[in-house]
């Protein structure tokens, strides 16, 4: 019976982090050499927090850490900001996990919204402090736009393609605890 448990979850770690590496891989790709007017979305950050929402024990904070360490690695972010603040988002979502359980989903988008906000705007005035080099803000609010933008789709494919869902309550796992 635990056996399953584990595997069910390793197997959804495996996942994460399979698709995490799929998007890096798609985001990296040379595709066009004109520079884009809309970035793309923050795919792999709409990701964590959808299932962190959904079941927070498929994502544990060292595997959400190394992921987006490796993104921040790849894409060339200073190395482990963005890493630290998602983990902070991630970890500020999950205490609240049984209260968001009720909520519709304009209020959870309306609190994904807030919190990646918060963690853009902690990130900018960190760089701002620091003097690091960042893109121009009109770029990193319509990156923001684009990526609440694509929450909802991520969370439908989190849903019926993935089998994620929100546990109910009262609802135990395979060992009897409470999700």
């Amino acid at each position: 019976m635990a056996d399953g448990v584990i595997r069910r979850r390793t197997s959804m770690w495996a996942l994460f982090a399979g698709l995490s590496l799929v998007w890096l891989f798609l985001r990296m790709l040379p595709l066009s050499t004109q520079p884009t007017a809309v970035p793309g979305p923050d795919l792999v950050l709409c990701l964590v927090l959808a299932w962190v929402l959904r079941r927070p024990d498929y994502m544990p904070a060292l595997l959400v850490a190394a992921v987006v360490l490796l993104e921040d690695l790849l894409i060339m972010r200073p190395p482990g900001l963005w890493a630290a603040l998602v983990v902070i988002g991630c970890e500020f979502l999950r205490g609240r996990q049984s209260l968001m359980r009720e909520l519709s989903f304009p209020a959870e988008w309306a609190i994904v919204a807030a919190v990646a906000t918060t963690l853009m705007l902690i990130e900018r005035t960190v760089l701002a402090v620091t003097l690091v080099p960042q893109p121009a803000l009109g770029q990193v609010l319509l990156q923001l736009v684009v990526t609440l933008a694509a929450y909802p789709l991520v969370v439908l494919a989190t849903h019926y393609l993935l089998r994620i869902r929100k546990p109910a309550t009262g609802e135990v796992d395979a060992l009897g605890r409470p999700l």
